[in-house]
């Protein structure tokens, strides 16, 4: 479909209110301390606007020495914000006892965004969500008394205001405000309230109380509240979501900038989803739309998802946290995903003179096609966003002369109003494919020994009462685990003499999973879900004549993180029958029931390199239940991440060197038939050299000896660009406020380039013509051009990093074969320069 300017004559010219606000209205001071301020258009920054390209990282999700790479990369890939959340229960685990050191240096981390050059957006919450147990409330907060989360309730207001006010006072005595020429430019109170607003009668006046406070502890930056509607005084609200450009009403006051919090990369999983993923192209579909409608900051949510190690996931969600962001679960750049929005953010650099003070209007060609404009016209400056929002349709228009196509949900971005230096359905970075490599050297003497848990009687617990007890109450969130053990006493005449009727067991448990005993034997085990928590476990049983016990070890899979009244949320055993005796049925819902708090081995510790032998191992045996096993490994060669496959185990955790790597749960498959998540990673900060401990609680049975140490590569790298693409973005740069080519001929390329030490060993895959398919899985067409491979081996092999031509004359290509693509599609394999094949 073509659409010209012309037969679009009668089209509306529309001018953003929001932008004449920006242009003509006075900034905002944030507060008196200067620093930053806002109006319509964009935060403003020691007096200068910016357009932010912001991405979450979470520092407990990854460790202080992975944070300079991480933050390293972030700021390669075109960002120049990194967001993260205060996590509360990880900084105040027990009232009063404070911890900001490892993994939870808050400080350390924001100086290190700040030695790079960057802001940072400082989310406090102090509820977060963020799929992190509990949502980042500690778990002594439920036992405040008369306390309820989130509303209008004294000791709930009191200790949020404490917490808040200590985290700021901490982030001004290190001068780490703006105002103070520290990095942080925003700070954000409470998180998508508007989700829950509706469960409390006190929400409004809540919400308004935590506006008011945030504003008062007069930080000298703006304060976000994201999915807020309507925030109180000068608080920002902001929008969070996959198309906030579409789905954003904009911000309650027309002072206000337009910012999207979280713009999501993939999407969370929990034990049980299937796989998932976001396109490059989509993300920046949507953050160009966003650019284009008077956006001024985008977050990626996440840019670095990292790991749960320990117990600090959520209700039921995976180890790995967003492993499909722009840096996956290891800190790798996940290509296209980064280096795509890497030119993409480069590409809006290019507009950011016409975006921040340019005049804004609009042209509709009709049918899904407009042209959204920027221009100042005293500066001959000009900036158009060339659309195309049908998800099914190409198209092309022609705009002041020129036909562009256009393909279907597409953006061209044109920094003069004529040149096209980015499309995201055009994608010119490389791709690459990440592989787990078995590590050698750890498998060596793969010896393993074991530490089976013996299940109590209600003799062996101290804590007796009628009835199963509520597990989080037990726990206190200390452990994912109680025991519960009951015992009962049958007459012969109590049991069927028929063969065919046996007694059954029957549980209602309040979530999340258990396994259970009978007579000291394994019976089975049972699990609820994300969305239904709750579940009912029946299995028939052998009983005997005499005194029966039963032990139910009950279990969360992380705390609820979302909701209204999370403090009332339960979890373990409901009810105990047993059914098919002769007299009916047996409840022992109100008998006497023993508890026992954790495991025995985590009672003493015995992951812990100092205390492993304080208990008994013996040589290990597969399949056992309620298990702990233990070995030890050599750390593979190299500094490529390292992780484990435990495909061959069932249910429970990990730790390396007492560092608990998180749960694991291979035996929940998808609804594909496989593990949610079967590889783990282990940072290399929690190896040594040698003789590295490994200690596994396995609470299904799995088979240890088939564990493998890993190492993680993205040495497969590939490109796919035809000669319709535009040139490499950097092709173009500003001056005197003009778009101008650094480059003698502007043409589409294909780069390839190796990461760290290593260089192009080998290419896999050539084909010019029509190639299909994709990284890893490439097939060539009817036109593939023969000498393709020779020509790229000549220009790539032994390199780093090369540029291939993208022309059919390059590689001898037929030019009017009938069906090519024009393409180049290229696969090469990095190593490193010293290593042998």
């Amino acid at each position: 479909m073509t659409v010209s300017s012309e037969t679009a004559a009668l089209s509306l010219v529309v001018v953003f209110l929001l932008a004449v606000l920006a242009a003509t209205g006075e900034a905002r001071q944030a507060n008196s301390g200067g620093g930053v301020t806002y109006d319509g258009r964009s935060l403003i920054i020691n007096g200068k606007r910016e357009l932010l390209f912001s991405g979450s990282v979470h520092y407990p999700r990854s460790t202080p020495e992975m944070w300079p790479d991480i933050i390293k990369k972030s700021k390669e890939g075109g960002l120049n914000v990194i967001q993260t959340y205060v996590f509360w229960n990880g900084h105040e685990p027990q009232y009063g006892q404070f911890n900001y050191e490892g993994r939870y240096d808050l400080v350390k981390f924001i100086k290190l965004v700040q030695k790079q050059g960057m802001y940072v957006t400082l989310r406090l919450g102090p509820f977060i969500q963020a799929e992190w147990n509990h949502g980042g409330l500690p778990y002594w907060l439920r036992e405040v008394a008369n306390i309820t989360f989130r509303t209008d309730n004294k000791p709930f207001k009191d200790h949020m205001k404490r917490f808040a006010t200590m985290i700021v006072k901490k982030m001004k005595d290190e001068k780490l405000f703006a105002s103070q020429g520290g990095p942080i430019i925003l700070a954000q109170i409470e998180n998508e309230y508007n989700n829950v607003a509706r469960a409390f009668e006190g929400g409004a006046r809540y919400i308004k109380w935590a506006g008011d406070m945030a504003v008062g502890l007069d930080i000298g930056v703006p304060w976000v509240m994201c999915k807020q509607n309507d925030p109180p005084g000068e608080v920002i609200n902001a929008c969070n979501g996959r198309n906030c450009g579409d789905t954003f009403q904009g911000p309650d006051d027309r002072t206000k900038p337009s910012l999207w919090t979280e713009n999501w990369t993939a999407q969370y999983r929990v034990f049980g989803d299937p796989p998932s993923q976001r396109s490059a192209e989509d993300i920046a579909y949507s953050v160009a739309r966003f650019f284009s409608k008077n956006g001024t900051l985008v977050n990626y949510y996440m840019y670095h998802g990292g790991t749960n190690f320990g117990r600090t996931g959520a209700a039921f969600v995976m180890t790995r946290y967003y492993d499909e962001a722009p840096l996956d679960e290891y800190g790798l750049p996940k290509e296209p995903k980064w280096g795509h929005l890497r030119d993409l953010h480069y590409a809006l650099k290019l507009c950011s003179k016409a975006l921040l003070k340019g005049t804004p209007s609009v042209q509709s060609f009709g049918s899904g096609f407009e042209a959204r404009l920027y221009e100042i016209p005293e500066d001959n400056v000009c900036v158009a966003f060339l659309t195309n929002t049908n998800a099914r349709r190409d198209g092309a228009v022609k705009f002041r002369g020129t036909e562009y196509f256009l393909p279907r949900r597409s953006i061209s971005i044109l920094p003069d109003c004529k040149t096209v230096v980015y499309n995201n359905q055009r994608v010119n970075t490389q791709h690459n494919a990440r592989t787990f490599n078995p590590a050698k050297e750890a498998s060596k003497n793969n010896k393993w020994q074991m530490y089976v848990e013996q299940p109590p009687s209600v003799r062996d617990t101290s804590v007796k009462t009628k009835g199963p007890q509520e597990l989080v109450n037990m726990t206190k969130d200390t452990t994912d685990y109680l025991w519960y053990a009951t015992s009962f006493n049958l007459e012969k005449d109590d049991l069927s003499m028929r063969h065919d009727i046996r007694p059954v067991l029957q549980i209602s448990h309040l979530g999340h999973a258990m396994h259970v005993f009978v007579n000291g034997k394994y019976l089975g085990s049972g699990h609820g879900t994300k969305i239904e928590k709750s579940f009912v476990f029946q299995k028939p049983m052998d009983l005997k004549a005499e005194t029966n016990d039963i032990a139910i070890l009950g279990m969360t899979v992380g705390l609820p993180d979302s909701g209204a009244y999370l403090e009332h949320r339960l979890s373990g055993v409901h009810t105990v029958v047993v059914q098919g005796l002769n007299a009916g049925s047996l409840d022992l819902s109100q008998s006497l029931w023993g508890h026992k708090v954790a495991m025995e081995g985590e009672r003493q510790a015995i992951y812990d390199e100092k205390k492993v032998d304080s208990v008994k191992w013996e040589d290990a045996k597969s399949d056992s239940p309620i298990t702990w096993y233990k070995r030890y490994f050599d750390a593979p060669n190299g500094k490529d991440p390292v992780a484990l496959d435990l495909k061959s185990m069932g249910k429970g955790q990990v730790w390396i060197n007492g560092e608990s790597i998180g749960r694991y749960w291979v035996s929940y498959l998808s609804p594909l038939g496989k593990p949610s998540q079967s590889i783990y990673h282990v940072p290399r900060s929690f190896l040594k050299s040698k003789d590295n401990l490994m200690v596994v609680f396995e609470e299904r049975g799995g088979k240890p000896d088939d564990i493998q140490i890993m190492t993680v590569k993205r040495d497969n790298i590939c490109s796919f660009v035809s000669e319709f693409h535009p040139p490499q973005v950097r092709s173009w740069a500003i001056k005197n406020s003009q778009i101008q080519s650094v480059v003698n001929d502007a043409k589409p390329e294909a780069t390839l380039t190796c990461t760290g030490d290593k260089v192009i060993r080998s290419i896999v895959f050539a084909s010019f013509g029509n190639p299909s398919g994709m990284c890893g899985n490439f097939t060539v067409g009817s036109c593939h051009a023969r000498q393709a491979k020779s020509v790229v081996n000549g220009a790539c092999l032994g390199q780093a990093s090369c540029v291939l031509p993208v022309s059919a004359a390059t590689y001898g290509a037929d030019a009017g074969c009938e069906g090519t693509t024009a393409a180049l599609a290229v696969q090469a394999k990095c190593a490193r320069a010293s290593q042998k094949d």
